[in-house]
């Protein structure tokens, strides 16, 4: 019972990016938020099994790709299959941060972070970010997640 209430809880449907040495991944994420004003962070929930979950761990930076409405079919290339062993760029238009972290083309918006902490939250863990870097265009509307519209 308790579960299925969060499940009316919306949030924007985001891409977690990152790149470790020669290897670049992004993951769809649902359970993100703003975690402090100054300086200004963000907490980004992550199994431990998940493969961006390693690469983080090894780069210390990590990107925010907000996505924009009509890009609920990127959202899920990235939500469904895991970048061991497919390359999820494939195709895509992106560019790079000032990083090298992959940047998504067409987005609401961007949020560069530096790892700073992660915690242990069960099944999860949460990586803190110091925001480094934003970007938002105010043209476009976010893509909003629900979890019982999406799947």
């Amino acid at each position: 019972m308790a579960a299925d209430i969060l499940d009316i809880v919306t949030s924007p449907v985001t891409v977690v990016t990152v790149r470790s040495k020669d290897k670049i991944n992004g993951m769809t994420v649902a359970w993100i938020m703003q975690a402090a004003h100054s300086p200004a962070s963000v907490v980004v929930s992550i199994a431990p099994q998940r493969y961006t979950h390693s690469l983080i761990k090894e780069s210390k930076v990590f990107g925010v790709n907000i996505l924009s409405e009509g890009q609920k079919e990127l959202g899920r290339r990235f939500g469904f299959t895991s970048g061991r062993n497919f390359d999820k760029f494939k195709g895509l238009k992106y560019h790079t941060s000032k990083n090298d972290i992959p940047v998504l083309e067409d987005i609401y918006a961007y949020i560069e972070c530096k790892l700073v902490n992660i915690a242990n939250a069960g099944d999860h863990d949460l990586f803190i970010g110091e925001v480094t870097e934003k970007v938002v265009d105010d043209k476009k509307r976010p893509l909003v997640f629900r979890a019982k519209d999406y799947f």
